[in-house]
């Protein structure tokens, strides 16, 4: 990996979202995907700063932003942030979208909805 593709010298723009069992949840993860594919940031993995990953966090302490997405209220993507020591970040809860756990179908344009309130968050 180039120094360009890991954006070490400026730190990192990083995703972390949900990708819990519900609706909701799979919303998260997929709007994560679509804005990695379309470069606007580079999602991580949140299992593993759950599990404390030391490289992942110290990637993480060094971002250049983080967005937190979360499917539900539970807000677990929020709280595995802060239990690891991150609390500058931007959080995005998709029932502020409308989006209720166990009633918002998993279609193209609820992600397309997520996906614009991200990019909306990523620019600041």
């Amino acid at each position: 990996m180039s120094e360009a593709d890991c954006f070490c010298s400026t730190g990192p723009k990083l995703i972390f979202a949900c990708s819990g069992a519900s609706d909701v949840g799979e919303i998260a993860d997929q709007t994560a995907h679509k804005l990695t594919r379309e470069s606007a940031s580079r999602m991580y993995c949140l299992a593993e700063i759950g599990g404390r990953v030391a490289s992942i966090v110290k990637t993480a302490k060094t971002a250049q932003s983080i967005l937190a997405i979360d499917g539900c209220s539970q807000s677990c993507t929020r709280h595995c942030l802060e239990l690891a020591g991150l609390k500058d970040f931007t959080h995005l809860q998709l029932g502020g979208l409308g989006m209720d756990k166990g009633l918002s179908p998993i279609t193209d344009d609820a992600i397309g909805r997520a996906a614009a309130a991200a990019r909306d968050l990523l620019s600041g």
